[in-house]
């Protein structure tokens, strides 16, 4: 028998309610309460999973005394489950749109200095085009948005890849580095400085992102590769909204993205310091998954990001896969 064959034996015989009792099975660790979430009786749900598990040739759940816990042939399934309910949930939500005279929807998720000057321009592009296209963003880190990518949560993803992460199913497209700068309340004291330099950034205060982010670790990396002890008197946070109201009524410093930074420098809420700092973030791109189509919505806004990114980085992207 050939393998294909095999596999298309395997999708006729699978059931949505067997993907969606693996996902309630996962979530509840306990066969009668997966089915009561789905609102059937507890053989029921258990021949169920017999039957899928006889289908696959494996076991998915280990039976515990005290409820059930995932194989790893299990958690692999789930996975996918999840995926395969994620993307029928999204086609049932594009059908509507189009039912209701909506060009359809699509999903996007950003780092935040990508969401600030990269996402305004391509929504901006899209919404142009295409009024009733329904836009979803959202601004998390790059391991929040890659966990959803994942999850078919997210069509698109503007963030970082790192070793961490399975890129066995990604495409990942490079956009720029990432520079970062120093930033204080307008007024402060060190702006009048001639010729800053890192030694006169030991002593201040600092808000900084959390121990065991990127910047944080380059942060504290570019003072010791100076031979400088790192500064100790921290406040950690990644809120954005915090680090510049706390800025504007103290002498604090505070370290971000440079397009962060120049953001709010424009609007006058931070000033910049007269000093380059001499550490960068990886650079981060474009990812979509390389194992799903992407929708025609979610192609009009890739390529709006790719034109965006042009304008605003002056990276030239392949623009075939949303030709």
């Amino acid at each position: 028998m050939s393998t294909n064959y095999t596999h298309w034996s395997i999708r006729a015989r699978l059931k949505t309610r067997q993907l969606l009792l693996l996902v309630a099975l996962e979530e509840e660790g306990n066969i009668n309460r997966a089915a009561q979430m789905l609102s059937m009786t507890q053989p029921a749900a258990s021949k169920l999973l017999k039957d899928l598990e006889e289908t696959l040739g494996v076991q998915l759940f280990d039976r515990l005394p005290r409820g059930m816990r995932a194989t790893w042939y299990g958690e692999t399934m789930i996975r996918h489950a999840r995926m395969a309910l994620a993307s029928l949930s999204a086609a049932h939500d594009e059908i509507e749109a189009l039912k209701a005279g909506r060009f359809g929807q699509v999903s996007v998720g950003a780092i935040t200095a990508p969401g600030m000057t990269l996402l305004p321009a391509a929504v901006a592009q899209v919404k142009e085009e295409h009024p009733s296209l329904r836009i979803s963003l959202q601004i998390e880190t790059s391991d929040v948005l890659m966990e959803r990518l994942a999850q078919g949560k997210l069509d698109m993803v503007i963030g970082r890849l790192f070793e961490r992460h399975d890129k066995s199913d990604l495409r990942y497209e490079a956009l720029v580095e990432e520079p970062v700068s120093a930033i204080a309340r307008p007024g402060h004291p060190l702006l009048a400085v001639p010729k800053l330099t890192l030694r006169d950034l030991v002593s201040p205060g600092w808000i900084v992102p959390a121990a065991g982010s990127v910047l944080r670790h380059r942060f504290e990396l570019m003072f010791q590769e100076e031979g400088l002890d790192a500064p100790v008197n921290l406040v950690e946070t990644s809120a954005l909204l915090f680090l510049t109201k706390m800025l504007q009524q103290s002498d604090l410093l505070g370290v971000v993205a440079s397009d962060v930074a120049r953001y709010y420098a424009e609007h006058g809420m931070v000033a910049l310091l007269p000093i380059q700092l001499p550490c960068k973030m990886d650079a981060f791109g474009l990812i979509t998954r390389s194992d799903k189509l992407l929708s025609p919505a979610a192609k009009v806004m890739l390529r709006a990001l790719k034109n965006a990114a042009l304008a605003i980085y002056g990276t030239q992207l392949d623009m075939a896969d949303v030709a």
